[in-house]
């Protein structure tokens, strides 16, 4: 039984190892077929095209990879056994031209990539087979002309590179078949001129790039882009445009990205840009432009990005920027600007991203509005930082005009072109500031009545005052009001009949006195609710103009506020108690005063942070400090985008509407008196990660994985043992079942001579033997042949058989152990 399944398994291998091998698919010489719909022969040292015929089944075949060789020509069988050939690679080849036929059977190519080679011109008809062809890439040759019959055919193109050759002009309706065309680069070529038609049917064309040609200096014909209806992004850039005509992009309803940078133009005609309602982006960078018409940027109501840096503006109209409602980014930086309008932005409130670096500011009364501007938004949360470092005069070099107070803008000529009224008439114009933000009018008559209220500025600490606290800086509050506006009420004493001071107005006037003298004579000091509390009531209507006097409450209130002040300076100085000390600027109280941040009670949707505040004092015209707290995701663009305002003497704060399961950035930073330190807070942020949402999927628990793994695979080694053994076992079991219980028979000697090899088996004829002779029977041999052998050890114990049987067999067993 067991010979025979030995006999049936040899068959089987046999059978097997005779059978014919399977036919493999014949891959092309240097090429790789893994997959059979896939071809890839790219950067093997080509010179040819490889023959698909070894190919069982080369229609298959749908993408074709031979680029980065050094094939030179296309034939016209190339391809022709490939007709379900979807995509055709050849680019970075040194191709120099194709044969008329050589696409003739590819009609399904939908992908073209012949870039990068040496073709020096679109032989018309080659390409009109292709008639599903929608990307073609013929860029980096050298290509020198287009022809109408260029693209006959291809009407799916969808995108086409050209860029790269050496175009010298476009012909007219030279894309006139490619009426689904939607992408357009013709960048790097050598184009002078532009056809009227050169463009027409691309109808709906939304990419058009033709920067680094040669276009003409002047760009006057609006007819060039009229057919373009659908175009959103147009690149002029890297021309030698010096001048745009009127109305030249009027035909452009969609555009939503003009870039104009690197150029030369030095004159933009005040209509340039109309037409453009949908303009989003507009890159006049690099340029020589040395002044903006008015009326340019009026039509440009959705513009979000206006890049006019690297120019020659010396000069902004304050209406610039009026009809920008829009507008988000805008760079002014290196040019020759040296003072700003405050209110040139002001039309634009979603402006929060603004670059004023590399320009000669000069660092005058002129600045205090674009400062007094900044400071607003920088409080609201509203702008990025933004820096406007000071060139002149002299002394204020190389300072940032946030950390500038108004009377270190103190220098200059702030009055404007239209009107010839001295700055010492400035104070005039506005309001006065008390204490309590009240604005108490100016006097009646005079100048006063024409000129509209402005805000006053705060005052800010100077530079060399940051990072100290010292009590004496008592003159930060309404010592420096005084002296700011003391001109102003100088002027205000002449009476209401002042119509218009000369020059003399100003050098008859008082010198600044000591700040000694003010605690005698003080000429303004709006008192605080608790000095008024004290002073005498009177109304507040009083004409700012009414001569000072001794019972003046103004005066009274300004000395008792002083007279505090200098008290509790001089009882620090002289050891008694310590007083906490006073800080005015926002950067200071968020490096000294605030500190250990730390994030509590997290949530799916909702996080709890806590901070402490160190003793301090703040001016009485700032009052208490608030908080602001800056929260948002890792990485998201613009970084701090949400603020949370806090009350005063806040120490925590509870985010909500969070993310589940999302890392978080939180800051926290002071706000003085509105302001707030225009250096982003690095000091005091923590970091948090929300919560799984109990509804959502919760996170891979990794560690009970792992266990899982583990047992899995102890399990699976058990088994594996267990198979091990009882296959070993029924190994044991099988081979005891044939062999059954060994005889063993003892090696018989001769005594006269050696007997014949006989090996140690037993024959199967002892089998035949009864087992019911007696023991001592003893074979019929001679006693010279053989030693004694005991024969019952031979005999059946079945029993069973006739007496002949017996006899045939001990014949038989004589023979065998004869001599």
């Amino acid at each position: 039984m067991e010979a025979a399944r030995a006999v049936r398994f040899l068959l089987v291998v046999y059978g097997c190892l005779a059978l014919p091998p399977r036919a493999q698919p014949v891959c092309p010489e240097r090429c790789d077929c893994q997959h059979p719909q896939h071809l890839l022969c790219t950067n093997r040292g080509l010179r040819a095209v490889p023959k698909t015929s070894s190919l069982p089944s080369p229609q298959d075949v749908l993408t074709y990879s031979l680029g980065g060789n050094f094939i030179a020509n296309i034939t016209a069988f190339d391809f022709h056994r490939l007709g379900q050939l979807r995509r055709l690679d050849l680019q970075y080849n040194q191709i120099r031209a194709l044969h008329p036929k050589t696409f003739e059977k590819l009609s399904r190519l939908e992908e073209l990539y012949l870039g990068n080679n040496l073709l020096q011109a679109l032989v018309p008809g080659t390409l009109a087979p292709l008639r599903k062809l929608r990307i073609l890439y013929a860029n980096g040759n050298e290509i020198g002309r287009l022809s109408r019959g260029s693209f006959e055919g291809l009407e799916s193109l969808v995108k086409l590179r050209l860029d790269g050759n050496a175009l010298g002009a476009l012909p007219d309706a030279v894309f006139a078949p490619l009426g689904n065309l939607l992408y357009l680069h013709l960048e790097s070529n050598r184009i002078r001129f532009l056809g009227k038609n050169a463009f027409a049917q691309l109808g709906k064309l939304r990419f058009l790039n033709l920067s680094a040609n040669e276009l003409q200096p002047s760009l006057r014909h609006a007819a060039t882009f009229a057919p373009l209806r659908s175009l959103s992004t147009l690149i002029l850039s890297a021309n030698s445009l010096q001048h745009l005509g009127p109305r030249v992009f009027q035909h452009l309803p969609r555009l939503g990205l003009l870039s104009l940078r690197g150029n030369q133009l030095s004159h933009l005609a005040p209509e340039a840009f109309w037409g453009l309602e949908a303009l989003r982006e507009l890159r006049l960078e690099g340029n020589r432009l040395s002044q903006l018409p008015v009326e340019l940027l009026e039509p440009l109501h959705s513009l979000e990005a206006l890049d006019l840096s690297g120019n020659a503006l010396s000069a902004l109209h304050p209406t610039t920027f009026g009809h920008l409602g829009r507008l988000r980014e805008l760079s002014l930086r290196d040019n020759a600007l040296s003072a700003l309008s405050g209110d040139i932005f002001a039309a634009s409130p979603a402006l929060y991203r603004l670059d004023l670096d590399g320009n000669g500011w000069t660092c005058d009364c002129r600045l205090r509005g674009l400062k007094r501007w900044m400071g607003d938004w920088h409080s609201q949360g509203r702008l990025l930082t933004v820096f406007v470092q000071c060139r002149h005069p002299p002394a204020l070099r190389g300072k940032y005009l946030d950390y500038l107070d108004d009377q270190q803008l103190q220098n200059g000529s702030c009055a404007s072109p239209s009107s010839s009224v001295s700055p010492t008439v400035e104070g005039l114009r506005r309001p006065l500031p008390t204490a309590a933000g009240e604005e108490v009018a100016p006097p009646a008559g005079g100048l006063a009545e024409e000129l509209p209220p402005q805000p006053q500025p705060q005052p800010q600490p100077q530079p060399q005052q940051r990072g100290r606290f010292l009590p004496g800086v008592v003159w930060d509050g309404a010592a420096r009001e005084l002296l700011g506006n003391r001109s102003a009420l100088r002027l205000s004493r002449r009476g209401p009949g002042l119509q218009q001071p000369g020059p003399s107005a100003a050098a008859n006037a008082d010198p600044a006195p000591h700040p000694l003298d003010l605690l005698q004579k003080p000429e303004r000091g709006p008192p605080t609710p608790a000095d008024a509390a004290h002073a005498e009531p009177t109304p507040t209507a009083a004409p700012v103009s009414a001569p000072s006097s001794a019972g003046d409450p103004w005066q009274r209130a300004a000395k008792q506020r002083l007279a505090a002040q200098q008290q509790e300076s001089t009882a620090q100085s002289d050891g008694g108690v310590g007083l906490p000390p006073l800080v005015s600027d926002p950067c200071d109280f968020n490096k000294f005063i605030l500190c250990n941040l730390t994030v509590e009670a997290v949530g799916a949707d909702s996080a709890s942070v806590r901070w402490a505040v160190r003793q301090h004092r703040s001016p009485p015209p700032l009052g208490g400090a608030r908080f602001r707290l800056l929260f948002d995701r890792f990485g998201q663009q613009p970084k701090f985008h949400r603020f949370v305002y806090l009350p005063e003497r806040s120490d925590s704060a509870t985010l909500r509407e969070l993310r589940g399961d999302t890392p978080y950035l939180v800051c926290v930073e002071g706000v003085l008196g509105g302001r707030v330190c225009p250096v982003a807070p690095r000091d005091h942020c923590a970091g948090l990660v929300t919560l799984p949402e109990p509804g959502s999927r919760s996170s891979v628990d990794y560690q009970l994985l792992t266990l899982v793994l583990l047992a899995v695979n102890a399990l699976l080694v058990l088994l594996a043992l267990a198979a091990w053994a009882s296959r070993w076992l029924r190994r044991k079991l099988r081979a005891r079942r044939k062999g059954g219980a060994p005889v063993h028979v003892r090696h018989m000697y001769s005594t006269r001579r050696p007997l014949r090899s006989m090996g140690t088996g037993v024959s199967a004829d002892f089998s035949g033997f009864q087992s019911h002779r007696p023991r001592t029977t003893v074979c019929a041999l001679s006693e010279a042949d053989l030693i004694e052998f005991p024969c019952d050890r031979f005999m059946d114990s079945g029993g069973g058989g006739g007496t002949g049987g017996s006899l045939r067999r001990e014949d038989h067993l004589l023979q065998r152990f004869a001599d």
